[in-house]
């Protein structure tokens, strides 16, 4: 009895796996709404400095916005009708962002870990980033969660459920009482906020919390700061004291945190206006109120860095450079909960420089559909006088 107990456990992943697979749409779920195993795996330390690719892309806030990070991917031409990755060697940087304001929060998050597979096996690379609002959620700051965005997280509690009941059908685990608690430690009721949010605040809180189950696959996975080849990312901008610091430092604590393996972390890396993931002195619409002379000195002390992308201030013309291109800003608002704006993406290609991808249809020429492109007005500057063209449209 005891070995088919066992032989029972060992092939509960693949037999719910299997059964989400049949109800849930994969791009959701990928059978992956088990509780991670019981033994937490060794913690790798996460990377900050990448190579330079021939092809590298960069994604801006998405806001649980499903139907626009996947016309995001398209207009860069890595993911196919299937939305299956075909974008081959390239690296994405998706800068942060994927929470609140919209409904489909998880569904985006399995999305992308999905794509991370997909193009791992072929050479290719998705970084993702931690933005405000991921760090915000983590410390249960729930100021722009939407009545959608709690129903997703409602409906993932009740699979996550249904696999942890499946968890401690197995002998082994079940007598050991090793299958915790999901609430443990969450109040029933939350002052100033209605009743009927109650159960969608404490599900929401035990996910994303540090450790929570959501928070730990996840947002422990994504990076705070990355160099990839001579450009910098991070969502909002970076000081002298955060190079100081260490990027190494700033990517290991926040992930450490995130994972539940150290108190509250510095408010100087993720929290405060001059914070990491808050600072706004070089993405402000206005290039006169741009702080250049630091982003200059920011840059000069990071080895081989010639510019830095960032998102979390909306660019309602458009991605946009400013301090002579030093700065690149990529939040275009797109997410129906922002400003439903038009997707845009930043290219940075070996052979034609940097572009502007945008499924704005005011730069097509004339009435065709076609995939020629048309100069964006004042957005020349992001590449040489008689370099490619600078926006690639896309239908």
């Amino acid at each position: 009895m005891e070995s088919q107990a066992n032989l029972t456990c060992q092939n509960l992943p693949t037999i719910f796996s299997s059964f989400v697979d049949t109800f849930v749409d994969f791009s959701v779920s990928g059978g992956l709404f088990l509780p991670p195993p019981i033994t937490p795996k060794p913690q790798n330390p996460l990377q900050t400095i990448f190579p330079s690719p021939t092809r590298l892309i960069a994604i801006g806030d998405i806001h649980g916005d499903f139907q626009k990070s996947k016309e995001s991917f398209k207009l860069a031409g890595l993911i196919d009708d299937h939305d299956k990755w075909c974008g081959g060697s390239t690296t994405v940087v998706q800068i942060g962002d994927v929470l609140d304001r919209g409904g489909e929060e998880l569904k985006i998050l399995y999305f992308l870990e999905k794509l991370k597979r997909e193009a791992a096996k072929v050479n290719g690379n998705l970084i993702t980033m931690n933005g405000n609002h991921e760090i915000m959620n983590v410390d249960g700051d729930f100021r722009y969660v939407t009545k959608e965005g709690l129903k997703e997280f409602q409906d993932w509690a009740m699979w996550y459920s249904v696999g942890i009941d499946m968890k401690k059908l197995c002998t082994e685990l079940g007598e050991k009482g090793c299958v915790k608690d999901l609430f443990e430690g969450i109040p029933l009721e939350f002052r100033g906020v209605r009743p009927e949010y109650f159960e969608g605040i404490r599900i929401r809180i035990a996910a994303l919390r540090p450790k929570g189950p959501i928070s730990e696959r996840f947002l422990s996975k994504n990076q705070t700061v990355v160099v990839v080849g001579d450009s910098v990312f991070v969502h909002g901008g970076l000081l002298p004291k955060h190079v100081d610091y260490g990027f190494e430092n700033v990517n290991e604590e926040v992930r450490d945190w995130i994972c539940g393996l150290k108190g509250r972390i510095s408010r100087d890396l993720v929290r405060g206006k001059d914070s990491i993931v808050w600072l706004r002195r070089f993405s402000n619409e206005l290039a006169k109120d741009c702080d250049c002379s630091t982003l200059e000195h920011v840059l000069a002390t990071i080895p081989g860095a010639k510019r830095m992308i960032m998102g979390h201030t909306i660019q309602e013309s458009g991605i946009n450079g400013v301090c002579g291109n030093q700065a690149i800003r990529i939040d275009v608002g797109m997410s129906k909960g922002c400003a439903n704006g038009l997707p845009e993406v930043l290219e940075i290609d070996r052979y034609k420089g940097l572009r502007i991808l945008t499924s704005n249809p005011l730069y097509q020429n004339g009435k065709e559909a076609s995939l020629d492109a048309k100069p964006k007005d004042g957005l020349g500057f992001l590449l040489p006088e008689l370099g490619p063209k600078q926006v690639e449209v896309k239908a």
